[in-house]
């Protein structure tokens, strides 16, 4: 592991080691410029984060991607309406001697994808709460601590909604993005259709091991913050709650719930994050801006005026930015 001098040195190699990662990344997945920066945000910054698409949009591809140039394990979760919480975190089993033993789950990995985790059933959605935000998973009484660093990565599919179940409002507030993918354009998806018809293979370098990345998670949470931009963060998220005296703009004609504090810490760790990604020292008001959608996104509950009326929760947080 490298040791800096300072932490302006290690912020300088933070930046640098993430353009290398793009570039990296940039080998396999097409396009997903922002889905990309918002996924490595979310891991320097030791949040979670789930992903919205229609399938085809390389999600598993991107995250499996990621942690091959991270040199991170990564395991997938295929969610059902059959699995259950023992297929997740693991079970004690029997072994020859007749004794009972602890068999690890998938969720013994530091990067676990929860593949379209509405299709199961609240009870195994709820075993990844424990794991999310402790670091640790509790089978018989006994807890076992997780390999860190531990991120996860859910994605949902947006187009069915039969047969799912969804995610209740204290699982989606554990996630510090929502992020959504759309279609790559013209021009990104004839590169891509040229790369997966031919026989060429490319292969991603091991850019940052696991004790590096929890070294700059670290220094994440040291970037000094200004109070104005520490206010600004506050006051948005205070915008979000209606009937309240800070609420802002429609908030109180348009929402049913706002945001509540998980939101403010959020969109500090992720403007740091976004700062130090950047080439600086210090977040600013654009930095927040340039992580608040996602962040708000999922934490943000519209009442029936604005579903009646067809105002999504993108143009309400717009307004409030």
């Amino acid at each position: 592991m490298r040791t800096f001098a300072s932490d302006k040195e290690a912020a300088d190699a933070l930046a640098d080691s993430y353009r290398t990662l793009r570039q990296e990344i940039g080998k396999v997945i097409i396009g997903q410029d922002d889905v990309v920066r918002l996924v490595l945000t979310a891991v320097f910054s030791q949040g979670h984060c789930l992903l919205v698409g229609v399938p085809g949009l390389a999600k598993t591809l991107l995250i499996q991607t990621i942690a091959d140039s991270l040199d991170l394990s990564f395991n997938r979760i295929q969610f059902t309406p059959d699995l259950m919480p023992s297929d997740i975190v693991g079970s004690e089993t029997m072994n020859q001697q007749r004794d009972f033993h602890f068999v690890k789950g998938p969720v013994f990995a530091n990067i676990v994808l929860a593949d379209e985790i509405n299709r199961t059933p609240p009870k195994t959605q709820a075993a990844l709460l424990e794991s999310m935000q402790e670091y640790a998973v509790t089978v018989a009484g006994q807890r076992y601590p997780l390999e860190r660093p531990f991120f996860v990565l859910a994605t949902q599919n947006p187009i069915e909604q039969e047969g799912t179940y969804p995610l209740p409002e204290a699982q989606l507030d554990r996630f510090m993005f929502n992020i959504e993918l759309g279609y790559p354009s013209y021009e990104a998806e004839l590169q891509i259709v040229k790369n997966t018809t031919s026989d060429r293979k490319a292969t991603v370098s091991k850019i940052l091991h696991a004790s590096e990345i929890q070294a700059y998670q670290q220094l994440v949470r040291r970037v000094p913050v200004a109070d104005n931009v520490v206010e600004y963060a506050v006051g948005l998220v205070h915008k979000t709650r209606p009937g309240t005296a800070r609420a802002g703009g429609r908030a109180s004609q348009l929402l049913e719930w706002g945001a509540g504090p998980r939101a403010s810490q959020h969109l500090i760790v992720g403007a740091k994050c976004n700062a130090l990604l950047n080439g600086k020292y210090s977040p600013d008001i654009e930095d927040v801006r340039a992580v608040a959608l996602p962040i708000l996104r999922h934490r943000l509950v519209r009442n029936f005026k604005a579903e009646a009326e067809g105002i999504t929760v993108e143009q309400i947080v717009q307004e409030l930015l």
